[in-house]
């Protein structure tokens, strides 16, 4: 949550950075029905059904050229995503609100205008976070590493954003953690940490 709140300010009132837009993980989104559903719920099941749905289609269009994804994803994609706005705010009325499944929907649909703007992206892996997610189309991918509890499971997650987010602006990332970690480890001072996120990363230069 802290991590998220973050994200948050640096598109809130304070920041004057107008090229910035927060997107949402569908993958998080997911994680909040999975458990739900081992106990055969059947508004977790169903929801882990439409979202295996979206990453079916991302699936199938990986490789194609932007304008042939960002048209499937307009035609196929967006269709899916209304209509699992439509049923998660039919679900919310009826469901107890202190209740899991509530809070798992709550947090969807407070978070839906970043969820949807994959929609009219036309990047290679638009579902955001989607490589690194520990799960896609229903299952879980061999290469994803065991995480034995919830710390752990949020270190990845850390580890993971800054992956990608590495590769989105065209870093090495083994090249930016072994800066950053000598320079942390050196003394780098807390009030410059901001220095040391990926978009604004520049390797120390020897003197």
């Amino acid at each position: 949550m802290r991590r998220l709140r973050a994200y948050k300010q640096l598109v809130g009132p304070q920041s004057n950075e107008q090229s910035i837009t927060l997107v949402f993980c569908w993958s998080h989104v997911r994680r909040g029905f999975y458990d739900l559903a081992k106990t055969k719920a059947p508004i977790a099941m169903e929801a882990l059904r439409r979202i295996a749905a979206l990453y079916a289609i991302e699936q199938r269009i990986r490789g194609k050229s932007p304008a042939d994804r960002l048209a499937v994803r307009q035609a196929e994609s967006k269709p899916l995503v209304a209509e699992l706005r439509i049923w998660f705010e039919a679900q919310i009325a009826k469901l107890p609100a202190r209740g899991p499944t509530a809070a798992a929907t709550r947090y969807a649909l407070n978070h839906w205008a970043g969820l949807e703007r994959f929609l009219d992206d036309d990047a290679s892996n638009s579902i955001p976070t989607a490589s690194s997610a520990p799960c896609g189309g229903g299952s879980i991918k061999k290469k994803q590493p065991v995480r034995s509890s919830d710390e752990g499971g949020e270190n990845w997650a850390c580890l993971a954003s800054l992956i990608e987010t590495c590769k989105l602006n065209g870093i090495n990332p083994q090249a930016y953690f072994t800066d950053i970690l000598t320079r942390l480890v050196n003394g780098w001072p807390q009030k410059r940490i901001d220095e040391l996120m990926p978009w604004l990363w520049r390797p120390e230069q020897p003197p």
